[in-house]
């Protein structure tokens, strides 16, 4: 059975409703031609393509300070997310072409900044940004790779050898991956880092017809001692005979 108090009140909301005839026809039509509209707008939005936003400025240092609350390393995975979400923005995929290069390596610089020893920038601007089939962009991506380099060699070897792969295959500026190769051989130190990666520099000179300079730095190597592996060794030593032969005078 139904409480009383219920019944009571529908019976108070049934006085309340009026049928749709008491509604006067000015409200009426307003209200039909603000439902129109909305429709309209709805369906024209939904048909419109979408557009890319352009990336905006890195945050300053300052500004990152204040907004980070000191929490540097969690800023700059925040940051990363950012560029990778501008990448895939919704309802479209912005091509890598599109992005102001120059912009986005302050990007990728602050982020290093905010955390040292991470390596996603350095990856991204190496394998990714570098990939673009573009010559000026992936050139601003590969002196940013080498800055970078220069602030920690011995952890960011790898990337600038990327780079110089780059140079070499796909620009097919031999001078360019030298500069890299060379870089890597005087400021890339540590036994961690391996040997062919120090020992680029003399492959490219070779390949640059670049002979003296190249058996030049290949003896120094194997008199330094840090080829401590024999097979490698006899490897070098082998292609050291081979670049000697070449200069050698014409058997009489």
């Amino acid at each position: 059975m139904t409480p009383h108090w219920i019944k009571r009140i529908r019976i108070a909301s049934r006085r309340d409703e009026r049928p749709l005839a008491a509604v006067p026809l000015v409200i009426g039509a307003s209200l039909l031609a603000l439902l129109g509209a909305q429709t309209a707008w709805s369906l024209a939005d939904s048909h419109s393509p979408p557009t890319a936003a352009d990336l905006g400025l890195a945050p300053t240092i300052s500004e990152i300070r204040i907004a980070s609350l000191e929490e540097a390393l969690a800023y700059a995975k925040l940051m990363n997310l950012t560029l990778q979400a501008h990448d895939n923005q919704p309802g479209i995929s912005l091509p890598f072409k599109r992005l102001d290069y120059v912009r986005l390596s302050v990007w990728l610089e602050r982020i290093l900044e905010l955390d040292p020893q991470g390596q996603y920038p350095l990856l991204a601007a190496s394998r990714l940004y570098a990939a673009v089939d573009d010559p000026a962009r992936q050139r601003v991506m590969l002196e940013f790779v080498h800055r970078q380099f220069l602030v920690d060699p011995n952890r960011r070897w790898q990337w600038l050898a990327h780079c110089a792969y780059v140079a070499k295959h796909q620009l097919r500026d031999l001078n360019l991956a030298l500069k890299y190769a060379e870089s890597l051989r005087i400021h890339a130190t540590s036994r961690r880092v391996p040997a062919w990666a120090r020992q680029m520099e003399i492959f490219l000179r070779a390949e640059m017809n670049q002979t003296d300079a190249a058996k030049v730095l290949l003896g120094a190597l194997l008199s330094s001692g840090q080829v401590t592996d024999a097979t490698e060794y006899r490897f070098l030593a082998g292609r050291l005979s081979e670049l000697e032969a070449i200069d050698a005078p014409p058997a009489k």
